[in-house]
């Protein structure tokens, strides 16, 4: 294998694949080291992982040459209701967004991980270097360039370092980053389910005292459920048999799903926050999970990503073309600047919105209720956050995420 690249990108998820694919289809010569063996995630059924990706992400997509290959496997979202329940109940106010509102006519689209993921997988076969079964193990940065030691003992030289490996990122970490956050406390119940009413496309958000609830339509008339809760009490619902969950579960949804039955595995998944206090340093960028892990409360963990994805993409290439060290700090300071503000906000956002919604304090309940009857009386505001969750409001939108070409 060759030793010299413009790029490495440390981690084979789904946003180290990404950038790497459009960085090389501006040119640039990209490697993916990746921990997992080969194929690996890509060969497994259903585990639970299905993501709500916005329009925007669906573009950055289409973009690199991925959203055709998954597109026959996606469930269009048309519509988003969000409501507060209790007891099986929902209260009398919410947020009901319809995209028939919007120009674009679509918030978005749901797809599983396992097809994304192979997508990504494939094209990266065909585009770039994918290294696998290996991982990032040192880096020394030095002018001109960085020198990366992977675990199987080889070494690689590149212009710029990317850290797409996870919260727990060895890369930040060499790159001496530190992070902050704080657990939840909360676990997510995450499973697919079969159900007797259709869906038409309709993504649901209960907010219920111990924590949301998202009911995530996919193909089929089959919904994404991922139910987060205290961590005592997600350990003894998880712990029940199939049976006894969903007459737990079932109350919850009845007037949304009818009858439901699951489909595959049940999961569950600790939930916490975790921000980078730099996506930068000397020759060395974090996107993803490594630079900002958040709640899922709106399912906005991979269409951050995409965004940093997005952003580093557009970046990198344009320094390239102007002739510029695309590892050089200038270049990285445009990509922090362009980042941080927005991932920190909506990260700590969502941190308020489920500390606001996870009680069951009557005084703020009856205020929840109000103010989400308010913003749903006025077709601006609601037009405002429909754009907003198709990732539509980003000041400026990079390229990618706008349609157009890097």
């Amino acid at each position: 294998m060759r030793t010299e690249f413009d790029i490495v990108i440390a981690g084979g998820g789904l946003n180290g694949p990404a950038l790497g694919l459009a960085l090389a289809g501006a040119g640039l010569d990209v490697a993916v080291v990746d921990a997992a063996p080969e194929r690996d995630r890509a060969q497994r059924g259903f585990d639970g992982r299905a993501y709500a990706l916005a329009l925007a992400s669906v573009r950055l997509l289409g973009g690199i040459g991925v959203w055709d290959r998954v597109a026959d496997q996606a469930q269009p979202i048309r519509k988003v209701v969000a409501r507060q329940g209790r007891g099986g109940e929902t209260g009398p106010f919410g947020l009901f967004f319809d995209a028939a509102e919007i120009e674009e006519g679509l918030l978005g689209q749901m797809l599983e991980d396992r097809f994304l993921y192979r997508a990504l997988m494939d094209a990266m076969q065909e585009r770039l270097t994918h290294v696998p079964a290996t991982k990032v193990t040192g880096q020394q940065a030095m002018p001109g360039g960085i020198e990366i030691t992977l675990s199987d003992g080889r070494t690689l030289r590149a212009r710029l370092l990317v850290g797409a490996d996870g919260r727990a990122s060895g890369v930040a970490r060499r790159a001496g980053i530190s992070r902050s956050g704080w657990d939840y406390g909360q676990t997510a119940l995450v499973c697919a389910l079969e159900q007797e009413f259709p869906h038409h496309g309709t993504a649901h958000q209960v907010f219920l005292p111990g924590g949301p609830l998202a009911v995530l339509p996919l193909p089929s008339d089959r919904s994404s459920i991922v139910w987060s809760l205290g961590n005592s009490q997600a350990k003894a619902i998880a712990s029940l048999d199939d049976d006894y969950f969903l007459a737990v579960l079932s109350p919850h949804l009845r007037e949304i799903t009818g009858a439901i039955a699951l489909t595959g595995a049940r999961f569950s998944y600790p939930l916490s926050l975790s921000l980078s206090n730099r996506y930068i340093a000397e020759r060395v960028a974090l996107i993803g999970d490594a630079a900002h892990g958040v709640h899922p409360i709106a399912g906005q963990g991979l269409n951050l990503g995409l965004r940093d994805v997005g952003a580093l993409a557009e970046c990198v290439a344009d320094a390239a073309r102007r002739g510029e060290d695309i590892g050089f700090d200038t270049v990285l300071d445009r990509y922090q600047g362009w980042r941080s503000f927005d991932s920190t906000t909506l990260a700590l956002g969502m941190d308020g919105v489920n500390t606001l919604f996870s009680n069951d304090n009557p005084l703020l309940r009856a205020a929840r209720g109000l103010g989400m009857g308010a913003v749903n009386a006025v077709p601006a505001l609601r037009r405002h956050f429909m754009r907003s969750a198709a990732g539509l409001n980003i000041d400026p939108v990079p390229r990618l995420l706008a349609g157009k070409a890097l």
